[in-house]
């Protein structure tokens, strides 16, 4: 790949803006039904082998203010109480899921997301930590990843001191925009000062990385107001910085009706702020790893891309081999074999399910043979960006040219306008091409014209 090659190419990324999914999973959660069940689930979940890593995610969907941009699962309220009964049942579906794998199987991956997981209080926090390590095998700091998702407005420097100590080496803090007008804009109010208090007490007790998010599309942005975020997020050099676009899509999200759309940014100033955001993040030296994230060059997200070692699962980007996946709390989603699973959204349904002693699944798919080939042909894309013919027939005994002429015919335009290179035994992602691998990937998905677009955020 010619690295000085340019990543922003205004023409491309104009025409080929569209819907598309972001490829966290294949197939996506669209794909999942009812008539999945936790038979399906268990069956998958005994047959798992011995000694094969896992990731552990848990989901905690309170939050004490809602932020009105956001589209995650989330419960709105400052009620600490709702803490307590959802804990309990937490703790009780680890042991019901811990129950269908091997003891020894080490868990490599942990990540608490949310909602707002610090709305646990502290002793909540190491009870359920406590807990989770009775029952799955937590291996060592240094050889896992275990982070945690922190709202700086809920998080004070005694609380990432806890974080710490119960096991945690890595941060995510969301921060969106740091420009008063926004943060008012979307109920978000958050001094820069309160990002600094936990970055630093991060640093202090000894975090190996810490991310920021940054949302880029908000109400009022404009190249000048999101260049100040930036340089500022720069000055406090995170390991990672994740750049998302806002996806305003308020027919699926209730509370993004409160935003008023005509102080959203047009199409051309959110293309003009995403080419500041490529270039400052390169001027500062930060690494593109793909889609919407950057890494300094030390980091082991960046170090995965140089080995071609970079992964993709339900929180993004990841370092670490493609492990099985146990989720949760409600609306959790799991990769245990070759299903996925998803517990139930809402808290009712969730409750019901853990108090009559049973797994919450709510919806699924078992993958059939043809979606675990299009899976790897996705995930080399989205992470490697190159994809060789002779790999994926070896792997699955296939003639690739052969069973994917179609998917190759459609992707000859995008190597005449230069987002790809294809040739007779390879598709490799040139520079112009890796902001709009999404495109390129959803060419292999054989389910996109079976589905509504819409309910897919835009690729630029």
């Amino acid at each position: 790949m010619n690295a000085a090659a340019p990543l922003f190419r205004p023409d491309l990324l104009a025409r080929y803006d569209a819907h598309g999914p972001r490829y966290t999973s294949y197939p996506t959660a669209i794909q999942f039904t009812d008539s999945f069940d936790a038979a399906h689930y268990r069956d998958a979940a005994r047959r798992g082998p011995a000694n094969a890593p896992l990731s552990l995610y848990f989901h905690i969907p309170f939050c004490d203010t809602v932020c009105f941009y956001c589209g995650c699962n989330k419960v709105a309220t400052k009620n600490r109480a709702h803490a307590r009964p959802y804990l309990d049942r937490m703790k009780r579906e680890l042991a019901l899921q811990a129950a269908l794998i091997d003891p020894s199987r080490p868990v490599t991956q942990l990540h608490w997301g949310g909602g707002t997981p610090t709305f646990l209080s502290h002793g909540e926090m190491a009870e359920l930590m406590s807990e989770t390590a009775s029952h799955f095998n937590l291996v060592p700091d240094e050889h896992a990843e275990y982070s945690i998702e922190v709202d700086p407005r809920e998080a004070s420097a005694d609380t990432i001191a806890l974080l710490r100590s119960l096991g945690f080496n890595r941060l995510s803090l969301g921060v969106q925009d740091f420009d008063e007008r926004v943060q008012r804009a979307v109920n978000r109010i958050q001094p820069r000062a309160m990002t600094e208090t936990v970055l630093d007490a991060a640093r202090r007790h000894g975090f190996r990385s810490v991310s920021v998010d940054l949302i880029y599309g908000l109400p009022h942005q404009s190249v000048e107001s999101f260049a100040r975020t930036l340089d500022a997020i720069i000055a406090l050099r995170p390991d990672r910085v994740s750049v998302f676009g806002y996806a305003h899509m308020p027919s699926l999200f209730k509370m993004q009706r409160q935003i008023d759309e005509s102080a959203l940014p047009s199409p051309a100033v959110r293309l003009a702020i995403l080419e500041r955001v490529i270039a400052r993040m390169g001027e500062a030296g930060y690494v593109y790893i793909g889609m919407d994230h950057f890494a300094l060059p030390d980091d082991p997200l960046a170090r995965a891309l140089d080995a071609g070692t970079l992964q993709r699962n339900f929180q993004g980007y990841s370092t670490h081999a493609d492990c099985d996946l146990i989720g949760i709390g409600a609306s959790s989603i799991g990769k245990v074999g070759d299903v996925y699973a998803q517990n139930a959204r809402d808290l009712e349904g969730y409750a019901a399910a853990i108090d009559a002693g049973r797994l919450a699944i709510a919806r699924g798919v078992r993958l059939a043979a043809d979606d675990i080939l299009r899976r790897d042909v996705i995930m080399r894309l989205m992470c490697g960006g190159e994809l060789r013919f002779d790999d994926i027939g070896i792997t699955h005994g296939i003639d690739f040219s052969a069973a994917f002429a179609d998917e190759c015919a459609r992707l000859a335009p995008m190597a005449d306008d230069g987002l790809i290179d294809l040739t007779h035994d390879a598709i490799r992602v040139l520079p112009a091409g890796r902001m709009l691998v999404r495109n390129v990937a959803s060419v292999f998905d054989r389910y996109l014209g079976q589905s509504s677009l819409q309910r897919f955020s835009r690729t630029v």
